[in-house]
């Protein structure tokens, strides 16, 4: 069983960042795939970005490349997302989830361990 617990979310103006963590329980936390999703209002919970186990390989939606970055501390059981030009329609919930995996990151019903949710609300 692997906990998540999301932090760093709140109320930013279009253009400014926020750095969003995750910090996971247990002590096997380089043998999971971690990822970022987003679900706002209506929507679809959607891809966000993903690092493999060992951090050397990233992945992003096309929506958020260039602007956030994923990053991992596996000494510390963290995971980050640094979320830099945000826009109004970052607005959502971001998840972070956990696969023993790292060759499914994209696909959102391959994680095993979601969080409980972090609100980003970026105004115009």
């Amino acid at each position: 069983q692997v906990q998540l617990v999301e932090s760093g979310g709140g109320l930013v103006q279009a253009g400014g960042s926020l750095r969003l963590s995750c910090g996971a329980s247990g002590r096997t936390f380089s043998s999971y795939g971690m990822g970022w999703f987003r679900q706002a209002p209506g929507k679809e919970r959607e891809f966000v970005a993903a690092i493999s186990r060992s951090g050397g390989y990233t992945y992003y939606a096309d929506s958020v490349k260039g602007r956030f970055t994923i990053s991992r501390d596996n000494a510390k059981n963290t995971v980050y997302l640094q979320m830099n030009s945000l826009k109004p329609e970052d607005t959502a919930v971001y998840y972070c989830a956990s696969q023993l995996s790292d060759t499914h990151l994209y696909t959102r019903s391959r994680y095993d361990y979601w969080g409980q949710g972090t609100q980003v609300t970026v105004s115009s």
